[in-house]
Order: C-alpha cells, then sequence, then structure tokens
C-alpha cells in the first residue's frame, strides 16, 4: 500500500508561485484529477508528485507499506504518461517495449507481443516509432504507463491526440488496470479524462500573488 502526502507544498519558478499551500494525500485504490486550465501549474505538480522536482515550500512524503520512501527513489514507484515525454523513435515499437521492460516489468508478466496486442498497434510492431502519427505515440505512452507494475500512475492530459476510438481504448485500458494504484490525472477539465475521479484538486485554489505583483506602483 503506498501513500503520498503532500503537507502545505508550493513550487515557486523566481518570484512566481506556481502555487502554494497544497495539502493533499493519494492513497491506493483511489483516483484524483487534477484541474485547471492551461499554464494553471497542473504539470507542474503532477512532476512534483512524481519526485521529478522537488517543492519549494512544504513537505512531500512518500510511505509504502509503512516504511517511509525516501524523495529521489520514489520513481521505481511511478510511471507516467505525458504528451511532452519524448519515446526513442529510432526504436521500432518492439524495441521501445523490449528497453522499457528492462527498467520497469510489466503487469502480470505481460510479454512484448502481448502488450503490442493490448495497444490496438500489432501491424506497427516492427515500424519505426518515429512513423508514427501523434495519436499512434501518445497511445505508445498510455500504454507504457498503464501496464508498468508500478503502485502509482500519473497521467498528464491523456487523450492529447487521440480520437474517439483511441479514447474508448484508453478508457478501457485504464478501468481494466486502476486497481491496487494511486491514480493521479491532470487534465483541462475534459470529462473522458477524469470522470471516473473521486478526487479533486483545483489549481485556482492555490495561487498566491508573486513578489513582483505585490510591489507597488509609482506613477
Amino acid at each position: 500500500m503506498l501513500t503520498i502526502s503532500l503537507e502545505k507544498a508550493g513550487k515557486q519558478y523566481n518570484h512566481t508561485w506556481i502555487f502554494s499551500e497544497l495539502s493533499a494525500e493519494f492513497q491506493t485504490n483511489t483516483a484524483t484529477a487534477i484541474l485547471g486550465s492551461n499554464g494553471s501549474g497542473k504539470s507542474t505538480l503532477l512532476q512534483v508528485i512524481s519526485s521529478a522536482i522537488m517543492p519549494s515550500s512544504g513537505n512531500l512524503k512518500y510511505n509504502m507499506n509503512g516504511q517511509e520512501v525516501r524523495p529521489e527513489h520514489a520513481f521505481r514507484l511511478m510511471s507516467i504518461a505525458a504528451p511532452y515525454i519524448e519515446l526513442i523513435e529510432d526504436f521500432t515499437l518492439t524495441e521501445m517495449v523490449c528497453f522499457h521492460r528492462r527498467m520497469k516489468p510489466l503487469i502480470r508478466n505481460m510479454s512484448t507481443p502481448e502488450f503490442i496486442r493490448a495497444s490496438y498497434l500489432s501491424e506497427n510492431a516492427d515500424k519505426a516509432i518515429k512513423h508514427f502519427s501523434s495519436g499512434m505515440k501518445q497511445r505508445v505512452r498510455l500504454a507504457l504507463a498503464i501496464l508498468s507494475d508500478t503502485p502509482a500512475l500519473l497521467l498528464d492530459e491523456p487523450v492529447t491526440n487521440l480520437d474517439r476510438t483511441g479514447i474508448d481504448w484508453f478508457r478501457e485500458l485504464i478501468e481494466k488496470n486502476s486497481s491496487n494504484r494511486i491514480v493521479v490525472i491532470s487534465s483541462n477539465s475534459i470529462a473522458d479524462e477524469f470522470d471516473f475521479c473521486k478526487q479533486q484538486i483545483r489549481m485556482e485554489d492555490y495561487k498566491k500573488i508573486s513578489t513582483a505583483e505585490q510591489l507597488p506602483i509609482y506613477l
């Protein structure tokens, strides 16, 4: 059982606070949506939760089966998909999956051919990823994250570049593979991405006036 805790956490770049005073707890078998407009800090918060970046204020803690996990080791517990995460484009899909499996095993000891079938990309198994469409690349990113055997699953705007068929595939895949995990999804309030989440964090609730905005204006 994994628990991720944020206590009055904030992230600041230069004089601008992306978010501040944010307290939340994420537990196994819960799904949480991070909601907000573009530039509201959704991706930044997701990266803080994943330990890719550390908060500027407050505390971030990980607890696995009653034992504290140091943030620098927390990446082993996470799988993440985001449109900005680059795939190795010179690899074929088969090579990409085999490479990924060296770092993180797949759920249920899934084989590479099984993974490719689950992604509905069997006809493209030997095609270089650089020749994939944007929707196919997003499908690969999502499948690599969702089908990794990790207790935490973080998805940043998961339906980006997906058509209706792709969205239906995503919903089926996440429904079948979200039990016994923490699921956190950032969204621009697109219902297909998050309407199954029982908890919500709205980024607009954690805004702080920057130091520059607090300075007096002299005319």
